[in-house]
């Protein structure tokens, strides 16, 4: 099979990046705030200047240390069974994580996730058969601040059954989400043989690690829980404006995340990830539907496959405000060329307006531009056992293309048939009537798939979720009806 590949870097300018960041490493440093991850780097060979908080990591230990963690990890769903494993070019969909708002339908604006929300989010992802991990995208600011973390993860493993991206808001967090997925595994033993959970761990630009994520590497590391590093360089606001070295700072910084992961426990599950962007000087944003952005998203993503590391990458999201023709073409640019490049897991599914907001017909497009994706990954193959010419010679004997017994045997492995958001229907004259956008049609298809999600829930693990979740909430006042959510 000739998989389709698209390259960024020739292998001369990955080695540049690696050596220069490796530089940066040894001679600029990086900020540490957590001070058992400077204990522990120092440790390690890792040099701390303690008045300052900075970490020196001298060449040959990155090298060193880099040999550690595993080239690739498998996934489990909720129910134990195997649903991915991050390698080489396997390709995962993911929607974005911790979005503040949702784009409303029914009203075409935009307004805070509230609990209500959670069930229509999961209960989708759990129908959409080319987004093969969830995650939780959603801050419900119906609940305390103290919860959200928690509350969202909750609800992701109430209603759907795939592996999730998620992530901590505070360090007291993690062993709330960590009882909450051993609910599901039943220990400590299968949480690590079966992951189900990714934790994102962002380092704030330039090479700066907050106590917070800092403590999610610790904490995942001696959990046995995959953590993927979200490195966000912005060039010409936290970066240098050059892309070489954005990609520069960004692979220092990934690198730093891991040298702490690994110092906590050799061979500790990493994902090589991101979320970089340029800088719009003319609007003061950070487009990630811009295609500098993409180019360095791929450009990094070769130089984590360089490590032999699983990759990941914010790709296929839109800065529009709408599901519009702008959120079409920059989320389907983004979704093509990262399949292109071999980027592992690939989150952004479903959202607009800089990563802030989701909506869920956008989700349900995005579903179909990844199921496209997968199948331009497979490529041109050979199927047929027969040559051309004696295929051609029967089949204009017989003047029966479509009914041909090579036809109905090749026709649904051959050709990519998507659902009803996507309209291929012949139109005849006339006018175009309300209700025919793809917009509209995924929205139609929400209403119908929520019909059938009455009972999208864990039935034997509902109750002792239910009562870890209630027993957080209380310590923040907080009371969460069961019934709510059956």
């Amino acid at each position: 099979m000739n998989i389709p590949k698209f390259h960024t870097l020739p292998e001369d300018t990955i080695i540049l990046v690696i050596d220069e960041a490796m530089d940066v490493l040894e001679k600029v440093g990086f900020f540490v705030e957590n001070d058992e991850a400077l204990t522990l780097l120092g440790d390690n060979g890792v040099r701390i200047d303690k008045k300052t908080k900075r970490a020196y990591c001298p060449r040959w230990r990155t090298e060193e240390i880099l040999s550690q963690p595993p080239g690739t990890i498998s996934f489990y769903d909720r129910e134990g069974k195997h649903s991915f494993i991050l390698k080489e070019d396997t390709l995962v969909f993911t929607p974005g994580s911790a979005a503040l708002n949702i784009l409303d339908y029914e009203s075409m604006k935009i307004r805070p996730p509230q609990t209500p929300d959670a069930r229509i989010f999961h209960c989708l992802l759990q129908k959409l058969d080319y987004i093969k991990a969830q995650s939780t995208a959603l801050i419900y600011n119906d609940v305390p601040g103290e919860i959200q973390d928690s509350y969202r993860l909750y609800h992701a493993l109430l209603y759907c059954s795939k592996p999730i991206v998620t992530g901590t808001f505070r360090k007291e967090s993690f062993s709330v989400m960590k009882d909450l997925l051993l609910a599901v595994r039943g220990s400590e033993e299968n949480l690590r043989e079966k992951p189900l959970a990714i934790f994102d761990a962002c380092p704030s630009p330039p090479l700066r690690w907050s106590d917070l994520t800092a403590q999610s590497l610790i904490d995942c590391a001696r959990s046995g829980i995959p953590s993927e590093f979200v490195s966000m360089p912005i060039a010409g606001a936290t970066s240098p404006v050059t892309l070489k070295d954005v990609l520069v700072q960004h692979t220092a910084e990934t690198l730093s995340g891991i040298l702490i992961s690994q110092s906590v426990s050799p061979g500790a599950p990493v994902i090589y990830g991101g979320s970089p962007s340029v800088l719009d000087m003319r609007h003061g944003t950070t487009p990630m539907g811009a295609i500098e952005t993409m180019l360095i998203d791929c450009g990094f993503a070769q130089v984590g496959k360089y490590f032999g590391l699983p990759t990941h990458a914010y790709m296929g999201l839109s800065d529009s405000k709408r599901t519009d023709y702008q959120a079409g073409l920059e989320s389907g640019i983004g979704i093509i060329l990262a399949a292109l490049s071999g980027i592992n897991m690939v989150a952004g599914a479903g959202m607009l307006n800089f990563e802030s907001c989701q909506s869920f017909e956008k989700l349900l497009m995005d579903n179909e531009i990844c199921g496209m994706a997968y199948r331009l990954q497979k490529g041109i193959t050979l199927q047929e056992e027969t040559s051309a010419a004696v295929l051609l010679e029967r089949l204009i004997s017989t003047g029966d293309f479509l009914s041909d017994p090579h036809t109905l045997k090749w026709f649904r492995e051959e050709l990519f048939l998507p659902g009803n958001t996507i309209d291929r229907s012949i139109h005849q004259f006339g006018e175009i009537k309300p209700g025919m956008s793809a917009v509209d049609r995924a929205h139609r298809s929400i209403a119908d798939i929520m019909k059938l999600t009455k009972d999208a829930f864990i039935t034997d693990c509902s109750q002792q979720l239910y009562k870890i979740m209630e027993r957080e909430a209380k310590r923040w006042g907080f009371h969460i009806e069961m019934n709510n959510y059956i």
